[in-house]
This record gives C-alpha cells, sequence and structure tokens, in this order.
C-alpha cells in the first residue's frame, strides 16, 4: 500500500506540474486535431483574404453607384425632342390635296426646356446619391474586416482553451485511475473515485462545446476568407495591436466614419431635392418649329412658337413641395445625428471596455493565477500530509484551470475591443 501511495503522489505531483507549464495563450493543437503546418492564418491575413474576396454584398453598392453616376449624367441632358408629321385640312368630299388652299403636310419639331436649373440639379442629385453608395460599400467592407478579426480571436480563444481543457482532462483521467487503483487496496473511499469520473465528464463537455463553437466560427471564417484560408492554423500569437488614440481622437474622427459620410451624402441629395422644388417657381418652356408643305405651288407654310408655363398659384403645389423637401432634409439630418450619438456611445463602451480589460489582465496575471496555482500546490502539499482530501485538490487543480481560462478570455475580448474601436475609428 505503501507503494501504491507514493505512486499517486508522485503522479499528482508530476500532473500538476504538467498543467502549470501550459500558457493561456497556446495554441498547440487545433480543436479538429488537425496537426500545425507552416502556413499558419495570421489575423492580418485573414482581413487581407476577406477583403480580395470582394464579397458581393460589397459589390452590389459598388454596381448601384456605377449605375447613378451614369444616370446622373443621362439626367443633366434635356430631354429628346419631338418630331410629328401629319396632313391637315384635308377635304373629305374629294380628299383631294390640292383641292384647298390650306390643305397641307406638316411637320412639327418640338422641344421641352424644364424650369430654372432643373437639369443640373437633378444630375448633382444622382451624383450625390452615388457617393452614399460608395460610403456604403466602405462601409461593409469595414463589417467584414470587424466580423473577421472577431472570428479570428474567437477561433484563437477556443483553440487555447481547447488545448488547456485536453491537457487537465489527461491530468484528471490519470487521477482517476489512481484513485481506482487505491480505493481497491481500500485506503480511499468509493467518492473520490466518482467525485474524479464526474470533472472528467464536465470537462469532456466542455471539450464538445467547444468543437460545436469551433466548427459554427469555421463556417463563418468560410464564408469571410473561403474554406481553403479557414482550414489553415491559426497563428500561434495573437498581433500586436497599437493601442487605440484617446477618447478625444477618436470622436473627431467620427465624422469621417463610412457610415457617417453615407448620412452626409444623403443630407446632400435631400438639400438639392430643396433646390429642385425651388426650381418649380420658375416657368418650364416649349420651343417648337412647324413646317407646312401645299400643293399646286402654293408658298410652304413656316410656323416657329415658344411656350411656357405659368406657375401662378403655388400654394398647394410648389409651395408644398418645397415644404415637403425640406421635412425630408430634416429628417436625413435627424438621422445622422442619431447614428452620430450611437457611435460616440459605442466608443465611450469600448474604450472603456478596452481599459478596464486590461486592469483585469493585470489583476489575473499579478494575483489571481498565481493564487490559484499557488492554492493548487498547497493542495498537493496538505494532501501528501494527509491534512486535505482528494476532493479539495480536483477542486484547487481546476479552479486553477478556470483562472487561466478566463486570463485567456480577457485577452481575447481586450483585443475584440481593439477591433471595436478600429471599426469606430474608420480604420
Amino acid at each position: 500500500m505503501k507503494s501504491m501511495h507514493r505512486r499517486f503522489i508522485f503522479i499528482i505531483s508530476a500532473l500538476t506540474v504538467m498543467c502549470g507549464l501550459a500558457a493561456p495563450s497556446s495554441n498547440a493543437k487545433p480543436p479538429d486535431g488537425k496537426s500545425r503546418s507552416d502556413s499558419v492564418l495570421s489575423m492580418q491575413a485573414a482581413v487581407s483574404l476577406a477583403v480580395q474576396a470582394r464579397d458581393p454584398s460589397v459589390r452590389r453598392f459598388d454596381e448601384k453607384a456605377a449605375a447613378l453616376d451614369n444616370r446622373s449624367i443621362a439626367d443633366s441632358q434635356l430631354p429628346d425632342p419631338i418630331l410629328r408629321a401629319g396632313q391637315f385640312n384635308v377635304p373629305i368630299d374629294t380628299f383631294d390635296f390640292g383641292q384647298e388652299a390650306s390643305t397641307q403636310v406638316r411637320f412639327d419639331l418640338l422641344q421641352k426646356i424644364p424650369a430654372g436649373d432643373t437639369l443640373h440639379l437633378k444630375g448633382q442629385k444622382r451624383h450625390a446619391e452615388a457617393r452614399a453608395e460608395d460610403a456604403k460599400a466602405q462601409l461593409r467592407e469595414s463589417h467584414i474586416k470587424l466580423e473577421t478579426r472577431l472570428a479570428w480571436l474567437e477561433l484563437y480563444y477556443l483553440n487555447g482553451a481547447f488545448n488547456k481543457v485536453t491537457e487537465n482532462r489527461e491530468a484528471v483521467r490519470e487521477l482517476v485511475k489512481v484513485a481506482t487503483a487505491i480505493f481497491g487496496t481500500g485506503r480511499e473511499s468509493s467518492q473520490d473515485v466518482l467525485r474524479a469520473q464526474v470533472e472528467l465528464s464536465v470537462l469532456d463537455d466542455r471539450l464538445i462545446k467547444i468543437r460545436n463553437e469551433t466548427h459554427h466560427l469555421k463556417n463563418r471564417l468560410v464564408r469571410l476568407i473561403g474554406r481553403a484560408a479557414a482550414n489553415r492554423p491559426l497563428s500561434y500569437r495573437l498581433p500586436n495591436l497599437v493601442p487605440p488614440p484617446s477618447v478625444e481622437r477618436l470622436r473627431q474622427n467620427l465624422l469621417h466614419h463610412p457610415s457617417i459620410r453615407v448620412d452626409n451624402a444623403a443630407l446632400d441629395a435631400r438639400s438639392t431635392e430643396i433646390d429642385l422644388a425651388g426650381a418649380k417657381y420658375r416657368p418650364e418652356w416649349t420651343a417648337e418649329v412647324r413646317y407646312g408643305i401645299r400643293n399646286n405651288d402654293r408658298p410652304d407654310l413656316l410656323t416657329a412658337r415658344i411656350g411656357m408655363s405659368l406657375p401662378i398659384f403655388p400654394e398647394n403645389r410648389q409651395d408644398r413641395q418645397v415644404e415637403a423637401a425640406h421635412h425630408d432634409h430634416l429628417s436625413a439630418q435627424y438621422v445622422r445625428d442619431a447614428r452620430l450619438r450611437d457611435l460616440r456611445t459605442d466608443l465611450e463602451r469600448y474604450h472603456s471596455d478596452w481599459e478596464r480589460t486590461g486592469e483585469r489582465i493585470n489583476l489575473y496575471k499579478r494575483v489571481v493565477t498565481q493564487r490559484a496555482k499557488a492554492t493548487t500546490e498547497a493542495s498537493l502539499a496538505a494532501y501528501r500530509a494527509g491534512h486535505s482530501d482528494f476532493a479539495e485538490l480536483i477542486r484547487s487543480r481546476l479552479a486553477e484551470l478556470d483562472a487561466e481560462l478566463t486570463l485567456l478570455r480577457l485577452t481575447v475580448d481586450r483585443a475584440k475591443a481593439h477591433s471595436n474601436l478600429l471599426f469606430i475609428a474608420g480604420k
């Protein structure tokens, strides 16, 4: 029995040291069990691949912008002239073209001229709408970069968590074997064996959950960068992210955020609509040239005339259109102001998360993980001396695992907050 007890203590010591050597950011083996290769996928490489993929959700805005640019040219041109032809004043008793002097074949050429600067303003409005679509494409591209960063970071955490849980599972599995052997000698109770087996099952459940989450995240990454790139092993280390600018600097950059550029372009289009509504107070013009051909050596007839609309009752038409355009402009302005407020709120939240998470990381590195490790060592020493039970040893080992996983979680969450700050800064 003494030899069995010594073997038990030796294995516990070895396993405790082995589990303590694993760093919180270890990514030695992915959850899918694939071996590492030289072709690792860094976060920067994933973002670059996502941008190069030219997602259809980005390309549709590019095509819409190109369509509006073409319409801006077409809408600024004069409408096509109208050509009309016909016979006039034909006597119906004989249908003789030369019987009456007024009978003629007439050709009319009609050209409409919109009021004021309507043509220029229509082109200007279409151009503003095209700028809005360009900004939407940039905004969608920024969203894709953010989605790629967040998916990569979460996969990084899952890989590290998988490795640490696997190492601890192996440690607990060996403890189960030893506890079972000692139970057979009558030294320990069956509760120690059952306790270890329960903890082993809990760790198995954690691994299953990690594999499931990894599968879902891989699918998200496949959507962004393609299956071949998504199946590459992740880089061993987190990227070295430069600390974000100050909150004041970030607030100033909000005015250049792609979503604000979308709203500014929409605001310009609404402003042009006000000018278009104001142009309706001015008359529309019509220029017409008429040429009539007569028979029996009678001279042909030429007529030229100009027409104009008379906007002399504007109360229920022009006035209402101008007022409606002003309301649309104010509505677009409120949309931009509300979005700017939301961006400011997100900025404050993510910057606070970035700072507070950094403080928690320092606390876990300096205090929590060190104390958890010390508690494990103390539990081992107490168990050797017979002052502690097997269940306490297991609990301290799992508490150290939770502390290491929390440190890894905080490290990844801080990188996520940093990525969100980059998105808000428009970078």
